[in-house]
């Protein structure tokens, strides 16, 4: 149904059920979204089954990425007139230069998009997340966004995230984070932090609210790049990303088909 709304696609990495879907929805407070804008969340049918936490789910969720946004294009009757923008909704921007390549639209990751306005707010960028697995994801997108020299600190608190419950035991969580947030800037020098993942979202007012540096949400930061992209009819160059000579979307679906 035509709402008369900018929609904007916002694409999980992993295979979260769409009953967890709300979870990730509530990153966006009110005055986030313009008014003439909604979100909606899609997931691969197949994909890593909670996080990413290594090269070889790294690998499976660009390919997952690429799958769930086919499948929206094939359901869709024109799904690059329905859909205003994608946002790869995670630190790990899988697929994201595939879906360059494969759409017209604009495609922001949450990752690029954190550290880009991380870029302008500060000069030493660190970044607090929950386990270390995860630390690999922030060297790889600073050094795609050209900036690996300013990122100075990468701090976990040890705990193995879960995509559906999301933080979990927050009366644990939310002061071990706190507790890394404050060693990132008094040891580390940081002065400008990022949330390492965007299932971290719930924590992001309690921790802002208790810290004297800019303390970045990447799921709202990509929102909001998308936004401004939509906004100023940009999107990103065919000479860096060309489109594909044939695009293959039976063998993505028969990759990721429910078995």
């Amino acid at each position: 149904m035509d709402t008369g709304k900018r929609r904007i696609l916002h694409v999980l990495p992993v295979a979260v059920p769409p009953h967890a879907w709300q979870g990730f929805a509530e990153q966006f407070p009110a005055g986030i979204l313009d008014g003439d804008t909604e979100v909606e969340f899609t997931a691969p049918a197949r994909g890593p089954a909670n996080m990413i936490d290594s090269d070889y789910e790294r690998t499976i969720s660009d390919v997952a990425v690429l799958a769930a946004v086919e499948s929206v294009l094939a359901a869709a009757e024109n799904a690059e007139r329905d859909f205003a923008a994608i946002v790869v909704n995670s630190m790990s921007d899988s697929g994201l230069l595939a879906l360059r390549s494969r759409v017209a639209i604009p495609v922001v990751g949450a990752g690029q998009a954190s550290l880009t306005l991380a870029s302008c707010l500060g000069s030493r960028i660190g970044v607090v997340t929950m386990w270390r697995p995860w630390h690999a994801l922030y060297s790889s997108a600073a050094a795609a966004a050209g900036i690996s020299e300013r990122l100075v600190s990468v701090r976990d608190i040890g705990i193995r995230p879960d995509a559906e419950e999301l933080l979990g035991d927050r009366e644990t969580v939310y002061p071990r984070l706190l507790d890394a947030c404050s060693k990132a800037i008094q040891e580390d020098g940081a002065d400008v932090l990022i949330l390492g993942s965007t299932t971290m979202h719930p924590a992001h007012q309690f921790l802002a609210e208790q810290l004297d540096v800019p303390l970045i949400n990447p799921g709202v930061a990509a929102q909001q790049l998308a936004q401004q992209l939509v906004r100023a009819r940009l999107t990103h160059s065919r000479r860096a990303h060309p489109a594909p000579a044939r695009p293959d979307s039976g063998l993505l679906a028969a990759l990721t088909a429910r078995t």
